[in-house]
Parts: C-alpha cells; sequence; structure tokens
C-alpha cells in the first residue's frame, strides 16, 4: 500500500504493533537476565526461563534473530542444545540428560561419574530384557 494512501487506522495499527514488539522484546530480555541470575541455584529453573526469552526475543526480533544464526554457525555444540528446547516439540528430558552428562564431564573425576554407569546398567538391563522377551 503506498504511503500516501494509509489512513489514520492503518498508522495506528502499525504503531501498536511496533510498541508491543519492544514490549515482547524487552520482557524476553528480562525473563533471559532473570534465568540467569537463578541459574547456579538448585534446581533447572533458570533454563526454562532462559528459553521462554529468548524464544520471545527471536520471535519479535529480526537483529536478534541474525545475531542468533551467526552465532550458531561459529559455536553450534553450544546452540544445539538450545535449538532443540526451542523447537515446537522440545527434547526436554533428551536435553536435560545430555547436558547432565557433560556437566559431569568436565567437573567429577572419571571414576566417580555416576550418571555414564547409570546409562551403562540401564542400557544392559534393557538388551537383557529384550532377549528375554525373545
Amino acid at each position: 500500500m503506498p504511503r500516501a494512501h494509509r489512513t489514520a487506522d492503518d498508522l495506528a495499527r502499525e504503531l501498536i504493533a511496533r510498541f508491543l514488539r519492544v514490549i515482547l522484546v524487552s520482557l524476553g530480555v528480562l525473563l533471559i537476565i532473570g534465568g540467569i541470575v537463578i541459574a547456579p541455584l538448585p534446581g533447572p529453573m533458570g533454563l526454562p526461563l532462559t528459553v521462554v526469552g529468548l524464544m520471545l526475543v527471536l520471535r519479535n526480533s529480526f537483529k536478534a534473530r541474525k545475531q542468533f544464526v551467526r552465532f550458531q554457525h561459529a559455536h553450534p555444540k553450544l546452540i544445539f542444545p538450545l535449538r532443540r528446547l526451542l523447537r515446537r516439540e522440545p527434547e526436554v528430558v533428551l536435553v536435560a540428560w545430555q547436558q547432565a552428562l557433560r556437566v559431569e564431564r568436565l567437573i567429577v573425576p572419571r571414576k566417580w561419574r555416576m550418571a555414564a554407569r547409570w546409562r551403562k546398567s540401564f542400557k544392559r538391563r534393557a538388551a537383557a530384557k529384550q532377549a528375554a522377551g525373545r
């Protein structure tokens, strides 16, 4: 629609849409900051807040989306879990388990790693059940 033919309703609608977009981006940034602040506390409450904030920012800001894609190309291993959580049907349990294994690998000495042992024992039990069921 040419600018000369815009009505007052169109201008008001556009102004409201921009204002709403700014509000949503600001709310998303606040949620991301809140998620980062409470991330060190026990429990995973920082991650959901951060993901929801990131969703708001990425859906309402073209510049943020462009930066996110650039960062994703530069650091794919860091962004992959976030991308899995941003999908329509996020794989929350799988991402949480993968991140627990990564953190355990970074922090805990090899002989004390429990999650890896649990995973191996679950695999052995599942294989034994499957073999017994045949």
